[in-house]
């Protein structure tokens, strides 16, 4: 039983695919999982709690306050006892609901209140589902981490045909036994990340820094720790923090500072991910006091920082996998090659500046991964906790040493 011990929360919406969740419930429980279902109150039209109760051999919530027995059910406690929360189907109208944080019934409560990975399987008519509005609370609900598992092309219920059906139960499920198998593919191994944005100081006042947010490094660091990794973040000062709890985080200002958290525990380290954006250059002297305005310019002279990413390239061991980050504006694929191979890389991840919704302080990002073989792999412009998965994904196939 691929699924045994697992606890997974089962979401239904009004759908009028709420009705494939009988067959979904039964699979997951022959393979072993505990199922608890929550029912949204317009999903009580398409199926009924009776049936699902049957099959999952558990009461089915889908209010705050149950009159015939006086019995209150806990949000909370739903949320925090499950392993993984499914919400199959997903209408619109829900998924809306979640997009924007809105909590009026006990699904949506309990998945403000989960802390365990939530997937999300839509099912709507086809113009519905391409419909802008339903397409970006898909981006946003992604953007908080949740899993999309995209509706499947076929006849929908409408008569018409296209995407927009549930996915099948039986594809549903290789989806929950491949998130739980994957779910520890690191784990023991231990993970260096760097973040954000670096400061170098003029004086005790002004710095030199650029625009990174750290979003991208928390992605990825919190992806690692999803997926039982011991992760250690040298992390820029005003970056975005993680949200794993479990994730040891070193705040530094400067380049010197990054470099030195990161050479002290780069040794003991299996992977190391160099998502900083490191300033190239410092001041070459600080003033101890704030420099007053004076004259109609000010120069300032400026010496090159230690290359974290090339310096510990070189003392870079065979068992460990270095990936770096290049952000170029023209000759982006040249570039990022050639920082490939002088940096000792396995791997790195090419930004584009020239793409919309990609870049700094965004939620999105687009692309390119260069691996040490030759060939390469380019994603859309998607949430940066997707395209963090993707990374993770893309490690996993450097040869050997994983």
């Amino acid at each position: 039983m691929l699924l045994k011990g697992k606890k997974i929360l089962l979401g239904i919406t009004g759908s009028i695919a709420a009705y494939k969740a009988a067959h979904l419930t039964r699979l997951l429980v022959k393979e072993g999982a505990e199922v608890q279902i929550i029912m949204s109150t317009s999903a009580l039209d398409f199926i009924t709690p009776l049936t699902l109760a049957t099959l999952s051999k558990k009461p089915v919530f889908h209010e705050f306050f149950d009159p015939k027995t006086g019995s209150w059910t806990n949000h909370v406690d739903l949320g925090l006892w499950a392993d993984l929360f499914l919400i199959a189907p997903i209408s619109a109208n829900t998924l809306s609901k979640l997009a924007n944080g809105s909590c009026d019934n006990l699904l949506s409560a309990t998945y403000l209140s989960a802390r365990c990975p939530v997937m999300i399987a839509p099912a709507m008519d086809l113009d519905m589902y391409q419909h802008p509005s339903v397409r970006k609370n898909l981006g946003t609900v992604a953007s908080f981490g949740n899993i999309i598992l995209d509706a499947e092309s076929g006849e929908l219920a409408s008569g018409l045909s296209g995407q927009g059906r549930l996915m099948e139960p039986e594809n549903i499920l290789e989806k929950v036994v491949a998130h739980f198998v994957s779910a520890e593919d690191f784990l023991g191994k231990k993970v260096l990340i760097t973040s954000g944005p670096t400061q170098e100081a003029i004086d005790p006042v002004r710095f030199i820094s650029n625009h990174s947010s750290g979003k991208m490094g928390a992605a990825i660091a919190d992806s690692f720790a999803r997926r039982g990794a011991e992760v250690h973040l040298v992390l820029g000062s005003g970056a975005i923090k993680p949200e794993n709890k479990k994730i040891k985080i070193y705040p530094v200002k400067s380049a010197q500072e990054m470099y030195q958290e990161s050479a002290r525990v780069h040794r003991a380290m299996d992977i190391c991910v160099f998502a900083a954006a490191v300033a190239d250059y410092a001041p070459k002297n600080v003033a101890t006091e704030k420099i007053k305005k004076e004259g109609e310019g000010m120069a300032i002279d400026l010496v090159k920082n230690v290359d974290i990413a090339l310096t510990l390239g070189k003392a870079k061991m065979p068992h460990q996998i270095h990936v770096g980050f290049a952000l170029e504006t023209e000759n982006e694929a040249f570039h990022a090659k050639n920082k490939l191979e002088k940096k000792n890389f396995d791997l790195i991840i090419l930004n584009s500046m020239r793409q919309k919704g990609a870049g700094f302080q965004l939620d999105t990002n687009k692309v390119s991964l260069f691996f040490e073989d030759g060939h390469t792999e380019e994603s859309e412009i998607l949430p940066k906790q997707q395209i963090a998965e993707m990374i993770l994904q893309g490690i996993k196939k450097i040869p050997v040493k994983i």
